[in-house]
């Protein structure tokens, strides 16, 4: 456990600094055709304090969390920032003035379970598996807990303790079919330890019996018809859309760099029925899967509406990117190590719910597809994407069909979005990644499925 309060060393703090003392602990457990192939537990702690002086930053970091060290780490922090400013002489803008103060301890209030424990559950559901589904001839069942625990405290008087633990299953089933492997994988989890997510096997039961299903079903499938075509992109699609194709292009660092975005501001960038939003820490009356409630500059945490009926709006911000824009910061920076400068990051990006049923967007398309999971994604900085799918459908005269296999989408972002048609009334979240932007950082990504025209690969 880290220290909660950090307020004793504020008359050290002789320049705009921030002090943060973090551990983030993991556990990882991976059970593959019954053999157990990883075990691993670890943590990584520390402290570290950043200062603004004359337009730069100084930074220092120790991983000893001991008094001498923490007045270490502020002293040759403010000693870098000054003497680097004195150097550059850059004569930069006060930075904005934030303030935060919370505490959030999402931490399970049951009995921990051991090492064992979680390795024999990890077995239990790899013995269903072998058990239930005669048609696997491949199975991996993996087990990753993460727990990010951090203390902060800024010369504006912020002041923040956090911990947000993340619990994932991944399970992943393979079969043949004419000499090659077909293969599905499926995500469970999300916020909260352990103990909370996953309180028994049976209850991941009946999502496991579909992922057999659609397993099936796929091996038994065909592949999609290469072009432009009609789909029904389904939330988990949508949420990497919404990250990875638009969202990295609004962090006003990436803005500064030259994304697209830069020039599109108060611009029209999708259809009306798009609204797209970076919450802060709930959505709809439910708490998010990243609840971030104070970020590691000591900002208030707010959401951003990115995309407002269409419209580009604005972008995400630290604060120093905030006095370059003109706008304000609104807890976007975020850091994952203790030794770690905080970045522009996401947290949880929605495309957010229209008015429309799924059953009834599928009825409205006469010949394209259903794509329901995406394998991975990426997009640069103009907002070209291509996806992997690894689920989905046909339709043909507004029914489902056969199952496709493997494909990808690929396409203009910005150009995708002003085709959509229908928004679903559904609001689904994932947060399985994490996202490599410079340094991992946990994110969730979401939304509703969404109606339009994308360009699919064939075989």
């Amino acid at each position: 456990m880290i220290p909660k309060e950090l307020g004793s060393y504020s008359n050290l703090f002789t320049e705009y600094t921030e002090l943060r003392v973090q551990e983030n602990r993991s556990v990882n457990i991976a059970v593959v055709n019954g053999d157990v192939m990883g075990n691993s537990r670890s943590s990584s702690s520390g402290v570290s304090a950043r200062t603004y002086s004359r337009g730069v930053w100084g930074f220092a970091s120790d991983p000893e969390i001991k008094d001498e060290n923490i007045r270490k780490v502020i002293a040759f922090a403010t000693r870098n920032a000054k003497f680097l400013g004195s150097r550059e002489n850059r004569g930069g803008k006060p930075l904005p003035v934030t303030l935060g103060n919370c505490i959030r301890d999402y931490s399970t209030s049951k009995t921990r379970k051991s090492q064992k424990d979680l390795i024999d559950f990890v077995r239990e559901i790899d013995s269903r598996i072998l058990q239930e589904f005669k048609e696997i001839s491949s199975r991996t069942v993996a087990l990753g807990l993460l727990d990010m625990e951090k203390s902060l405290l800024t010369s504006d008087g912020s002041s923040a303790y956090s911990m947000t633990p993340k619990t994932i299953m991944y399970i992943s089933m393979s079969t043949e079919r004419d000499g090659q492997s077909i293969e599905l994988f499926d995500i469970y989890g999300g916020l909260g330890q352990f103990e909370d997510v996953f309180t028994a096997p049976d209850l991941l039961f009946e999502q496991m019996d579909r992922h057999y299903d659609h397993l099936r079903r796929k091996a038994e499938g065909i592949y999609p018809d290469a072009g432009i075509r009609e789909c029904i992109l389904d939330a988990d699609l949508a949420g990497i859309l919404a990250h990875e194709a638009i969202g990295h292009t609004t962090e006003a660092d990436l803005v500064r760099g030259g994304s697209i975005a830069g020039d599109y501001l108060n611009q029209e960038v999708a259809s009306p029925l798009i609204t797209m939003v970076d919450f802060a820490n709930s959505a709809y009356g439910k708490l998010c899967p990243i609840p971030v409630f104070v970020d590691d500059e000591g900002t208030e945490a707010k959401d951003v509406v990115l995309i407002d009926g269409g419209v580009l709006k604005r972008f995400m911000h630290n604060k120093e990117t905030s006095i370059l824009f003109d706008d304000e910061p609104k807890g976007n920076a975020r850091a994952y190590r203790f030794n770690d400068e905080p970045i522009i990051r996401m947290r949880n990006t929605a495309i957010l719910p229209g008015k429309s049923k799924l059953e009834d967007m599928i009825a409205s398309v006469q010949d394209g597809y259903y794509l329901m999971k995406p394998s991975n994604g990426e997009a640069d900085s103009t907002s070209e994407f291509m996806f992997g799918i690894i689920q989905g459908y046909e339709i043909k005269n507004g029914k489902l069909g056969r199952a496709i296999r493997d494909t990808t989408i690929s396409g203009i972002a910005f150009d995708m979005l002003k085709t959509v048609t229908a928004v679903s009334d559904e609001m689904k979240w994932t947060s399985a990644g994490m996202c490599g932007k410079k340094q991992p950082i946990p994110v969730a990504m979401g939304g509703p499925a969404i109606k339009c025209r994308v360009n699919i690969g064939g075989r």
